[in-house]
């Protein structure tokens, strides 16, 4: 891993902080948060440095709807809400093998990042 700009090390250390053993958020599985949570920890050191030069927030990536966390999908970031490792990062969008998330939907709304959930509901 090079070295991480500090927002960029900030996410991940937020990341990293999360179990990765229970689920974060209600309406996530149990089972989805270990593979999630570790493809966004690979995502950011692949692509973390070049997302956040391109733009990429905090809430676009690891965004969660602030009272029902990953059941509100039009709140979700890119990086949640699925399992995939990225394979690609770009102005308005992050690369899947099957698809990509963007950050340009229409309706749109960004939630908070998912440790901030967990930090509200403790």
């Amino acid at each position: 891993m090079s070295e991480l700009s500090p927002t960029v090390a900030s996410w991940r250390d937020q990341i990293e902080r999360l179990s990765e053993h229970a689920s974060q958020c209600r309406y996530l599985l149990p089972t989805k948060w270990p593979p999630m949570r570790a493809a966004a920890l690979a995502f950011l050191d692949q692509f973390g440095a070049e997302a956040h030069g391109l733009g990429w927030t905090a809430p676009q990536l690891f965004g969660v709807h602030p009272q029902h966390g990953f059941q509100r999908v039009e709140y979700v970031g890119a990086l949640m809400g699925n399992v995939a490792s990225a394979i690609g990062v770009e102005a308005d969008r992050i690369v899947f093998e099957r698809f990509s998330g963007y950050r340009t939907k229409i309706g749109q709304v960004w939630g908070i990042p998912v440790w901030e959930f967990v930090t509200r509901s403790r």
